[in-house]
């Protein structure tokens, strides 16, 4: 493809405050990809306020939109949106095009500074089978095949630089903050990151549960049931409580969002009482190396093909899925109460909570890593005599079921920037993908 048809889609540097000694977007017609990660990552370093990008590119139409979250046409998000694109489509011809069509791929991209101070935990990157420590990145399919990566990107604020300006955290939407090309949009990356982290959470939800579905199924176990059926019934004031407060609206009792929070730290006090022990009994295995009975002694059902120790796992998942989902909701709720900083509070909010969800997540994986390296060892009664093809069979199909669970642990995107991708759709409505690493 040549660089005459490589499309041209408008960027801007999103700042959530006007705080000086912000460096200006460097003067020039364009920017390549490569150049704007370069400089987005010096926007971050440099800025003591949060930053980040958000390019504008058309909506490809094949894509996979099994999940996010929908938000319809008078969304606070879609008229932050709105009135960003109509600031400045007077005087660049990439952001009019932008505002005359009716299907927009929004990309938002997090400088991984600034996703630290969200969460550590806000997204982790999904392991390539094919590229060894490689990740997916379904930035675009688009129909034409052209992917948006090879878009040239024309900096919006350098155009408008020069108009009058003022500004502070939570005023709207494109007015250009004094001193640097930025365009103070408090509110705008507030919800963004707060949607695409909740659209993550969902996600990661929406797959514990059909773990856990396929698990139970061989279980038959009326106890795990009612545990995992009491997690899922959270789901619905969650989803009303997160439509309620993007509208900007107040969370009420008669939500049941508090019956909701209660069987989540519940779950994840279960959670933690159950790795405590877990941890206890990998303590007492000794050079590595443990037969099948203690194993099982500590972890019921662990080689077994969905056993009771692999569904105490998936309900962990469901629990801290579900109480990010939480998090970031009481984080928002904290950021709107206080519109001067919104951002400085939602972070804040974030963080403690953020923390023990982290600190849970990572115990439950060296938990399974340290298992998936066990070696499996003849039991003692049979070490002087030859163990039967059955017997055999049975503790390398146990060995494989162990490797496989440290197969499963995804490590945390701690140093990864976070992409939030937004369709805007022909009627207004949006979708709000899920975070991802980029």
């Amino acid at each position: 493809m040549s660089d005459h048809d490589t499309p041209t889609v408008p960027v801007w540097t999103l700042s959530t405050s006007d705080a000086t000694g912000i460096p200006a977007v460097p003067e020039g017609d364009a920017l390549t990809p490569e150049r704007l990660t370069e400089l987005r990552t010096a926007l971050a370093t440099f800025s003591s306020v949060p930053m980040v990008t958000l390019e504008a590119h058309p909506l490809p139409k094949r894509r996979d939109r099994s999940a996010g979250l929908r938000l319809d046409a008078v969304s606070p998000l879609a008229q932050e949106l709105s009135r960003l694109v109509a600031a400045n489509a007077k005087n660049v011809p990439a952001v009019a095009h932008v505002a005359e069509s009716s299907e927009v791929l929004y990309r938002m991209v997090v400088p991984a500074k600034v996703a630290a101070q969200v969460g550590r935990g806000l997204v982790k990157p999904m392991a390539s089978k094919a590229v060894a420590g490689g990740v997916y990145d379904n930035l675009v399919d688009a129909a034409t095949n052209v992917t948006v990566a090879k878009a040239t990107l024309v900096p919006v604020e350098r155009a408008a630089a020069g108009a009058a300006s003022t500004g502070a955290a939570g005023t709207a939407v494109g007015t250009v903050a004094a001193g640097g090309a930025m365009t103070v949009a408090a509110p705008l990356v507030l919800m963004a990151i707060a949607v695409g982290a909740s659209a993550y959470a969902d996600q990661q939800r929406q797959k514990a549960i059909e773990h856990i579905a396929e698990l139970l199924e061989k279980l038959h176990d009326d106890r795990l049931e009612q545990e995992r059926n009491e997690l899922d019934g959270c789901r619905d004031a969650i989803d009303k409580a997160t439509a309620l407060l993007l509208d900007r609206g107040k969370v009420g009792a008669s939500l049941g969002l508090d019956s909701a929070v209660h069987a989540i730290s519940t779950a994840t006090q279960n959670a933690e009482r159950r790795v405590k022990k877990w941890e206890a009994a990998l303590g007492q295995i000794v050079d590595n190396r443990v037969e099948v009975s203690d194993l099982e002694a500590g972890f019921p059902g662990v080689s077994e093909d969905g056993g009771e120790f692999r569904t105490h796992v998936e309900l962990a998942a469901l629990a801290i899925a579900l109480k990010r989902r939480v998090v970031v909701l009481q984080g928002v709720e904290a950021g709107q109460n206080d519109p001067d900083n919104p951002f400085e509070h939602f972070v804040r909010s974030l963080k403690a909570d953020q923390q023990r969800i982290d600190e849970l997540e990572a115990r439950i994986s060296g938990v399974l890593v340290r298992l998936s390296a066990l070696e499996l060892r003849s039991p003692k009664r049979l070490i002087d005599k030859v163990m039967t093809r059955r017997q055999v069979d049975g503790l390398l199909e146990t060995s494989y079921r162990l490797r496989a669970l440290g197969d499963g642990v995804s490590t945390a995107a701690e140093s990864a920037d976070v992409v939030i991708e937004i369709e805007k759709h022909r009627d207004g409505t949006l979708l709000v993908l899920p975070a991802r690493a980029s």
